[in-house]
């Protein structure tokens, strides 16, 4: 699994997967199964708020091109709608990638520790 800027990218084997493909091949792993599906829920979910945004936001601009009134209400729920859909991607991405990690069995340990460094500090994140 790769973060990309607009969302994730699934490879296996040289193989670019869908995230329907990468629910198949999980269902060996029930515990990883079930979080992918849960994450393929919250993916679901973000889709359509950022594509029924994305319509309200392209109506008054579309209309406005064309030389008519514009309802820029319509925008304003659109841009809402597009805001609501960040945190169900951003679930998406960590449900995912954990069901990735539990079925690639990289954490050899219950503890992993991480630092994050932000600018002049660093943070010691521990997981359990």
């Amino acid at each position: 699994m790769y973060k990309t800027f607009g969302g994730v990218r699934y490879e296996m084997d040289t193989l670019v997967l869908s995230p329907k493909q990468v629910l198949e091949v999980l269902e060996d792993n029930p515990i990883a199964f079930n979080q992918f599906k849960r994450a393929k829920v919250n993916y679901n979910v973000a889709g359509v708020l950022g594509f029924t945004g994305g319509v309200l936001i392209g109506f008054p601009i579309g209309t406005a091109i064309a030389g008519g009134d514009p309802e820029w209400g319509l925008a304003a729920g659109g841009v809402g709608l597009i805001l609501a859909s960040i945190p169900f991607n951003r679930a998406y991405k960590g449900r995912a990638f954990g069901a990735i990690e539990l079925y690639n069995k990289k954490e050899m340990s219950r503890v992993k520790p991480t630092f994050h460094f932000y600018g002049t500090q660093a943070k010691l994140v521990v997981r359990f």
